[in-house]
């Protein structure tokens, strides 16, 4: 991947995380955008590249977003 391509998936992740960090008990960033950025490589939908970064969170890191 080159540096543009990196850097414009980072500006993605960065705003497709604030979703999740607005409703997310304190976590590392990292975490999320790991999970975001494998499954936007791997071909994901952004919507389905979320759902996998939520999934990774709550599943590994044990950060879940309650229900409301």
């Amino acid at each position: 991947m080159d540096v543009g391509s990196l850097a414009e998936l980072l500006r993605e992740t960065s705003i497709r995380h604030g979703a999740f960090e607005a409703v997310a008990p304190p976590h590392d960033w990292w975490d999320w955008y790991a999970a975001y950025m494998d499954a936007r490589e791997r071909g994901s939908s952004p919507d389905e590249a979320a759902a996998a970064g939520d999934r990774y969170m709550a599943e590994v890191k044990h950060v879940v977003v309650s229900a409301g």
